[in-house]
């Protein structure tokens, strides 16, 4: 059976909390790690409602575990080890979430990885990233300079700048009410203009009132999200790419994760896109054999890779010890 166990790794100035899971048996697995989306989330990819309470509304039953939980299960029936961690200043991991920029996320996650390329157990040469949201902005831009990921998955990814996806965004949740339920959503929603402002401004900071608590938002990292679109990375990102997107997604529109493609595309990349009929951005209304049928298609194109020098010399000390 698969089985998971609890660690910690250094990213930067912080420690971050995380899980392992392993699929059944020994050797050395293909392996993926797992990044969130926006907002506080726990290592799951649900609210992260341990440290953030009151910037939530309270959970409404427990039909599933977050989507990286679920996706770390189906990849472990697949022989694919993941890691998945708490971001910055969620669950057990240190730091702020709201004082964490765009670019040291995207350094967190290559510090992730270089943290599980020790183990014996987890094979360097086929590695993936998977990245949900914001995430998927992250696992991109961390493939872009890492040769020995051979496979990305990108769930709910923006195409466009990030001023453009939260404006819509902001839009559709005004139409549906989706998430208006969470007092930070509101809040966010309430500035959006503003934040975008500033931080187009490269103002340092915008409040907002949570729930009524006020909390300070670094503005770096929307700034960085502003100008850094996932279409001009995806010009430069080579790799089996996986997409999947909810249809009645409320963050990010699903007409993005047709124009990444079509990118894709237009580099030599052949991305398989998966489109989950009536879920939204965190796929909870997907049956488990979607989420099965997401797992399949990332588990079937983690290839082998060459490595560069120093991750020969790692797997070789692996081997040796």
């Amino acid at each position: 059976m698969p089985h998971s166990e609890e660690l910690r790794f250094r990213a930067g100035d912080a420690s971050l909390a995380g899980t392992l899971t392993l699929p059944e048996g020994d050797g050395r697995h293909p392996w993926a790690v797992l990044v969130g989306s926006w907002l506080p989330r726990d290592r799951d990819g649900e609210w992260d409602r341990e440290r953030h309470a009151n910037w939530y509304a309270p959970a409404r039953g427990v039909a599933h575990s977050g989507l990286l939980g679920r996706l770390a299960d189906a990849l472990a029936t697949r022989g694919v080890a993941t890691l998945r961690y708490d971001p910055r200043g969620c669950g057990s991991s240190d730091g702020t979430w709201e004082g964490t920029d765009l670019f040291t996320r995207i350094d967190d996650a290559r510090d992730a990885i270089g943290a599980m390329r020790s183990r014996r157990d987890l094979d360097l040469r086929r590695t993936a990233i998977v990245g949900h949201g914001e995430g998927a902005l992250v696992a991109v831009s961390v493939a872009i300079g890492d040769p020995a990921i051979g496979a990305v998955g990108l769930i709910a990814p923006p195409a466009r700048s990030l001023r453009d996806v939260l404006r819509r965004g902001v839009a559709e949740r005004s139409r549906t009410g989706v998430d208006r339920e969470h007092p930070v959503v509101a809040a966010l929603d309430r500035v959006a203009e503003e934040l975008l402002e500033r931080a187009e401004r490269r103002e340092p900071a915008v409040r907002l009132d949570v729930d009524g608590t006020e909390v300070t938002l670094n503005l770096a990292g929307w700034e960085q999200g502003i100008h850094t679109p996932g279409l001009a990375l995806a010009t430069m990102l080579h790799r089996n790419v996986v997409i999947a997107h909810g249809t009645a997604d409320a963050w990010v529109d699903p007409a993005e994760s047709r124009l990444l493609a079509g990118v894709l595309r237009d580099a030599a990349n052949d991305p398989v896109v998966v489109e989950v009929d009536a879920a939204g951005h965190a796929l909870a209304e997907a049956a488990d054999e979607r989420i099965d049928a997401i797992a399949e298609e990332l588990a079937s194109r983690i290839v082998t890779r060459e490595l560069p020098p120093v991750l020969v010399a790692i797997e070789q000390m692996g081997r040796d010890g």
